[in-house]
């Protein structure tokens, strides 16, 4: 009797500290977007590019490594500009995923100097305990984001029992740029058991200063979720995807209303390996499947970036089975396809057994202009490009000139 007792206790705390989400209140549109200059049609860049004498190749992205931290196993690699131009990332590092010696990292890229400051523990399973008041068996994936106010907010999974099915969201927030950091606090985003909610891709900012968190579910389920963030509190959530095939949502933004999701595709075997999408027309209060994006994807993570004219970046393993392959892929504003601009890593001419993993890609931008890419190498170590403005100004320019080729459709994400 007295198990039952505290089990009805538990669930009844649990409606009761979720009943912030009954309102529902009026969601904010979308921040406002850095205004889009790119060229009015495909056919005016390509008539200006033929008046003018080629220019010279402009220097590969540069490429450097995390720190080493003597983990054997290291995963989910995350990154956030700094108020000072650094980058600052994020990664897990254990004896292996989901252990318990699990803890997650963090470490500063110069990018004058080209090299990263000595790693250090930003948290681990027995703080996360400690600082929840209840037990924390593991942890995984942060995500950084920057508050309305400036502060620096980690978003990272924990799990108090069972797998990653059993994970809930927790967060802490930094006042010194991520030198040290607040007690975590355990997003509710469930009126019951508060479980199976998790993070692997950036938050976007709204009007009014809250911010929009895509997650997913995995338990019973497995869909995308959007939740409404305030400080660290869940305001609201909707659900973004339906059924057991579309995780890890990244969200492309639009216009102030409008944002087109990607899954990574979890389907069963006999269904398409392509890339599960979803819209919003009314900034994230109800998002709307749509036909696939037709790019071959391995139930593995995908990440996306927009930069300030308008170009859109993804970065995926375009590979239905395995994690071998990695690419960077653009789409310019007009344009309904996805072009590869930037093999990374491709391993398909050596045996099964000789592959190694490259996954888990994340991606930002310092300035709106460049890219940072951050990426898991072979689970030992984890691997960050940086694409120069010039460089991927260099890339738009020959997806231009090619874009009258024969080609694939895509899709039109």
């Amino acid at each position: 009797m007295s198990r039952v007792l505290s089990l009805c206790f538990l669930l009844l705390a649990g409606i009761i500290g979720f009943l912030h989400l009954d309102g529902r209140p009026a969601w904010a549109p979308f921040a406002e977007l850095a205004p889009i200059v790119i060229e009015e049609s495909i056919e005016q860049e390509k008539s200006s590019k033929t008046q003018q004498p080629s220019k010279p190749n402009i220097a590969a992205p540069m490429a450097t490594w995390l720190p080493d931290t003597g983990a054997a196993s290291v995963h989910a690699a995350s990154l956030i500009a700094m108020k000072d131009g650094a980058i600052r990332a994020f990664w897990f590092a254990g004896s292996r995923e989901g252990a318990s010696d699990v803890v997650i990292n963090s470490a500063v890229y110069d990018p004058q100097a080209a090299n990263w400051s000595a790693p250090t523990i930003v948290i681990d399973r027995l703080g996360a305990q400690s600082g929840l008041s209840r037990y924390i068996a593991k942890l995984g994936n942060p995500v950084p984001s920057r508050m309305a106010d400036g502060r620096m907010q980690l978003f990272f999974v924990t799990v108090s029992i069972g797998g990653w099915a059993g994970s809930s969201i927790s967060t802490m927030i930094s006042d010194d740029e991520g030198l040290t950091w607040g007690r975590p606090h355990r997003l509710i985003s469930s009126p019951l058991f508060n479980l199976s909610t998790l993070v692997k891709s950036p938050a976007l900012p709204f009007a009014d200063g809250r911010l929009g968190l895509p997650a997913y579910h995995e338990w019973i389920g497995r869909f995308g979720e959007f939740l409404r963030i305030e400080a660290t509190q869940v305001i609201d959530k909707r659900r973004m995807s339906s059924g057991r095939g579309a995780i890890q949502p990244v969200v492309f933004v639009k216009d102030p209303q409008t944002a087109t999701a990607l899954f990574r595709q979890t389907r069963s075997s006999e269904l398409a390996k392509q890339i599960p999408v979803s819209q919003t027309l009314d900034a994230g209060q109800t998002w709307q499947g749509s036909d696939d994006l037709l790019i071959a994807n391995p139930n593995s993570a995908v990440a996306g970036l927009t930069l300030n004219n308008g170009i859109r970046l993804l970065a995926l393993n375009n590979i239905e089975a395995g994690r071998y392959r990695l690419v960077l892929l653009m789409k310019y504003a007009q344009s309904d396809q996805w072009q590869v601009v930037r093999v990374l890593e491709d391993e398909e001419a050596l045996p099964n057994e000789q592959r190694k993993e490259f996954s888990y890609p994340y991606l930002i931008s310092a300035n709106g202009n460049d890219a940072h890419l951050a990426y898991t190498w072979d689970r030992k170590k984890i691997r960050h490009l940086y694409f120069s403005s010039a460089w991927l100004m260099q890339a738009y320019e020959q997806l231009l000139q090619t874009s009258s080729d024969a080609q694939p459709k895509q899709g039109k994400p």
